[in-house]
């Protein structure tokens, strides 16, 4: 059995290790360090030979990677393969590479779930990979373009996916930005989430759905790879 870890060693003491087939929310206000916790996270399994899908909304894919090489990570070794909704909504001419492939937009649910497909299959029947984190950053902005219904049952099988995969699913949602119906609507499908909230002196993160009961709030700092835990309330 996998046990998959965030790389916060406060979080994981804790947990214990989430378990295969596992999907999360990770849910927070605008510019609260969502984008570099999730690639934390990604960044834990890869550097454990896990593989990682990641669908980008709002980076290209080349500045997907570019965050880990500039982190300490042996990209033309790792098992990461993006899907980048972003480069042809510019109008770049572009071609797609191993660890990058295009969707034409963040409505093009059609083609994320193409090439999702494409690299499940990749690494999970032809590499067969010890363990695969699905990422998708973020589902707001896929919101912005699709009605819930339609957003409602593509997540639908990308959770049941990577529950049939046992791996472990990671989906990001801007908080404040949709009404509680949405985010109600949204939680569904997940087994618990992450959660950040503002506070006097910065950010505080916890976890809940996948304890007992859910943890503390922990405040926090991100540099680079380092989720630093501060205090608890």
């Amino acid at each position: 059995m996998v046990e998959y870890l965030l790389g916060i060693k406060e979080l994981d003491d804790l947990i214990g290790g989430i378990r295969e087939g596992t999907n999360l929310m990770l849910i927070g206000p605008p510019m609260c360090g969502k984008d570099d916790l999730l690639n934390k996270i990604v960044h834990t399994g890869l550097k454990n030979n896990e593989a990682s899908i990641i669908v980008s909304t709002r980076e290209t894919g080349e500045r997907v990677l570019e965050w880990f090489s500039l982190n300490d990570l042996d990209i033309e070794n790792a098992n990461i393969g993006i899907v980048d909704c972003v480069t042809k909504t510019l109008g770049i001419p572009t071609q797609d590479l191993d660890m990058i492939k295009r969707a034409a937009s963040p409505v093009d649910l059609t083609g994320i779930g193409v090439r999702m497909g494409q690299y499940l299959e990749e690494f999970l029947v032809q590499r067969e990979s010890i363990g695969l984190r699905l990422c998708i950053n973020s589902l707001s902005t896929i919101l912005m373009y699709s009605n819930l219904q339609t957003v409602f049952r593509f997540l639908h099988v990308y959770t049941g996916r990577v529950k049939a995969a046992k791996a472990f699913g990671i989906f990001v949602v801007e908080d404040e930005t949709h009404d509680p119906q949405t985010v109600a609507t949204l939680k569904q499908l997940f087994d618990g989430m992450i959660e950040i909230k503002e506070t006097d002196s910065g950010y505080a993160i916890r976890v809940l759905g996948i304890t007992q009961k859910p943890t503390k709030w922990y405040d926090f700092e991100i540099d680079g790879t380092d989720v630093n835990i501060l205090s608890t309330e």
